[in-house]
């Protein structure tokens, strides 16, 4: 079996040595709100019974705030001028 999107924002926390109030604040830079308990749910072992399933919305939008906590906003870009014929 593949890996699960819990396993891999699990192993993206260890990799990044991330604590649990960065996770939430990476997920504020893209808007999505998430408690710390909500978000201890998906590190739990799947048997436990307050184990949730993460689903790939949560797992993209992390990744994008991700992308936005490492690097920065991105840069808006300058429409190009238009040609007079």
């Amino acid at each position: 079996m593949g890996l699960t999107n819990n396993d891999v924002i699990k192993k993206i926390r260890v990799a990044l040595q991330l604590r649990d109030e960065d996770i939430v604040e990476i997920l504020k830079l893209v808007d999505f709100k998430i408690s710390k308990s909500e978000l201890g749910a998906f590190f739990r072992k799947e048997d436990h019974p307050n184990y949730k399933k993460l689903e790939d919305q949560i797992l993209r939008n992390f990744l994008n705030g991700l992308i936005i906590y490492k690097r920065g906003p991105m840069e808006k870009k300058d429409s190009p001028p238009h040609k007079k014929v």
